[in-house]
């Protein structure tokens, strides 16, 4: 029998592969808010992200975020990231 594959995603920060369960997800819901996804279930567009503040502090640097998220992110949502990553 074969072993279960790992799920990897690609980090927007840092654009490293890593195991799904070592990200965090951030999502863009159909409403059009932005919020951190705890579980990695919610409805709507996701990009992953490293838990580490480095990786988002580059990832909104770059507008990669944005870019995954096909939205622009205001002051307010940065910092809201930013808190709940430095959180964790």
């Amino acid at each position: 029998m074969t072993e279960k594959a790992k799920l990897q995603r690609m980090c927007v920060g840092c654009r490293q592969l890593a195991d799904k369960r070592q990200l965090c997800r951030v999502v863009r819901t159909p409403e059009g808010s932005i919020m951190l996804d705890a579980t990695g279930r919610a409805n709507g567009r996701g990009a992953y992200i490293h838990r580490e503040v480095a990786c988002l502090e580059k990832a909104l640097k770059s507008r990669a975020l944005e870019r995954a998220l096909k939205q622009a992110l205001s002051e307010d949502v940065k910092d809201e990231l930013k808190r709940q990553a430095a959180a964790e």
